[in-house]
């Protein structure tokens, strides 16, 4: 039976929303906590003391970057209700323990129809329902080992042609006026008809890493870091760039943890 919710968004507003709508449609639910980041929602989930819970109503941009890294950090077996603005994501959240993924703002039929799918498998399957949550894990794993073998080559638009390009030539890959260049260690940019998420879910992650909402980096461009005022960094490359690359005080730990790891 569900009874404990933990909510996962960094937009107060939409926190406060989700929060009124389960307290209209199920007042017996208790909400545990609300978290607004990768790095609380990794300690919450990794703390034995903590109360666990039955559902989990998780944002996907959060903070301190795209939620789905918490996955990369802790095993999750609890269930999933996704909630974002946009539409792009739904088959990476169908990846990991999603039961449903609702478009904000978030409608209360829609939010009624979500938990009456989880309480129909949590009640009359258990049992395959607990074997769907471990083949998931299971699946995302594979995935994640995946990413090295996929992701090796891009075609690219280059003036009146497609072109491969190696990913181990780029430098970074950065979007602006909705448009994504991926510039190479030599100067050269390609258009690249994919987003920054897109990206994010295709490259190995031990070699490229989202800097912030404009840039992919990878880790062999970073020339020297500079501290930037309020705890963040300020990365230099060894090819120009068109504006600076911020890291955020969040994701500072995070940064230097992928700069320095041993890649596989």
């Amino acid at each position: 039976m569900i009874k404990k919710i933990l909510i996962i968004e960094d937009e107060t507003a939409a926190a406060v929303n989700l929060t009124a709508i389960l307290r209209k449609i199920a007042p017996d639910f208790k909400v545990l906590a609300t978290l607004e980041s990768i790095e609380e929602s990794v300690d919450y989930l990794k703390d034995g003391q903590q109360e666990r819970p039955d559902l989990i109503f998780m944002d996907i941009h959060l903070a301190d970057g795209e939620s789905f890294r918490i996955f990369d950090k802790v095993e999750v077996d609890i269930p999933i209700i996704f909630t974002t603005a946009y539409d792009e994501y739904a088959l990476r959240a169908f990846k990991v323990n999603s039961i449903d993924y609702l478009l904000k703002p978030i409608k209360e039929e829609e939010l009624k129809q979500a938990i009456a799918k989880l309480s129909r498998l949590t009640q009359s399957e258990n049992t395959s329902y607990t074997e769907r949550i471990n083949t998931m894990i299971a699946d995302n794993k594979a995935d994640k080992q995946d990413k090295q073998e996929r992701a090796k080559v891009f075609l690219v638009h280059f003036k009146d042609r497609i072109i491969p390009l190696n990913i181990d030539d780029v430098a970074y890959f950065y979007t602006s006026n909705e448009k994504v260049t991926a510039t190479t260690f030599r100067g050269e940019k390609y258009l690249i008809d994919r987003t920054l998420e897109m990206l994010q879910s295709q490259l190995p992650e031990d070699g490229f890493f989202r800097a912030n909402r404009q840039f992919i980096i990878s880790r062999k461009a970073v020339k020297d870091i500079a501290i930037w005022f309020g705890s963040r960094l300020s990365l230099n490359l060894v090819v120009e760039i068109p504006e600076k690359i911020i890291i955020s005080k969040a994701r500072v730990a995070e940064f230097k943890q992928w700069l320095t790891a041993v890649q596989s």
